[in-house]
């Protein structure tokens, strides 16, 4: 990444939107203090994020990596439970607020009754709501995800995003995620981070950024913007490859396609 700059409001839906390989989640992690810039720095409420102890960092933000693994036979109470760590010293006994939080993370993400079920014998939107509970214990403002819908069908991908909506709305959260559908993203994000080649192309609410401008910008594809039907946000259809012509659409199939397959003739007896 080079000359980026970049700034994330407080108390809304920021989704970073690119191809692959164009430092999305690089961005991501150094948001997390997983990397540090060469140059420049990263600041979390006016102060350097490197230089903060990590459990400070941990207990202001929570990130949710690309597919995470627990440790075989790890229950999703104990997995949940982990997100408590920021919060505790050595010596520490389990106190009444850290059981409070876990039963808080467990109920809002719909996964009170997995709480005894291994995290490995979960299904993939079942896990990925566990982790999420996980981050929520933290209890901690700013929610960092990386591709939190990756390898979910349409279902858990719709349950995943409108959790992650509703956490925003009814506690204030901050949320940076990074997503590969840009009509998710318009969707849900109220900022969108477009990026190409480490540099952002376009920054602003999704009117501003999903444009056919900016999406051959940086997919190299034509596109038509249309106007969701439910949020009113835009919508985008890919046409083609940039300076190529679209796939006419299939007509309707002729009389003979149509026809059912016992009806037709076999071409070396004559029969059907």
């Amino acid at each position: 990444m080079d000359e980026l700059s970049l700034g994330v409001p407080d108390g809304r839906i920021t989704c970073i939107i690119g191809p692959n390989g164009c430092g999305k989640s690089t961005l991501l992690r150094a948001l997390a203090r997983l990397l540090r810039p060469t140059a420049g720095a990263v600041l979390l409420d006016g102060r350097a994020i490197h230089r903060l102890p990590t459990k400070e960092v941990a207990r202001h933000v929570g990130l949710l990596p690309q597919a995470p693994v627990a440790p075989q036979g790890l229950t999703v109470a104990d997995l949940v439970a982990r997100g408590r760590f920021p919060h505790r010293h050595l010596f520490d006994s389990w106190s009444c607020e850290d059981e409070a939080a876990v039963e808080q993370a467990l109920t809002v993400t719909h996964t009170a009754e997995l709480r005894d079920q291994q995290v490995d014998e979960l299904s993939g939107g079942q896990r990925q709501r566990v982790w999420i509970a996980m981050a929520l214990a933290q209890r901690t403002p700013v929610l960092l995800l990386d591709e939190p819908t990756t390898h979910l069908d349409i279902a858990h991908q719709l349950e995943v995003l409108e959790l992650l909506a509703e956490l925003n709305r009814s506690q204030q959260r901050t949320v940076v995620m990074v997503l590969h559908d840009l009509n998710e993203a318009a969707r849900y994000g109220h900022h969108l981070v477009a990026m190409r080649a480490g540099r952002i192309v376009a920054e602003g609410p999704p009117g501003a950024v999903v444009t056919a401008e900016t999406v051959r910008a940086l997919f190299g594809i034509d596109s038509r913007i249309l106007t969701d039907p439910v949020t009113g946000g835009p919508l985008l259809v890919p046409v083609a490859r940039a300076g190529s012509s679209p796939v006419p659409a299939a007509g309707p199939p002729s009389p003979r396609e149509s026809r059912p397959v016992a009806d037709r003739q076999n071409p070396i007896t004559g029969r059907g």
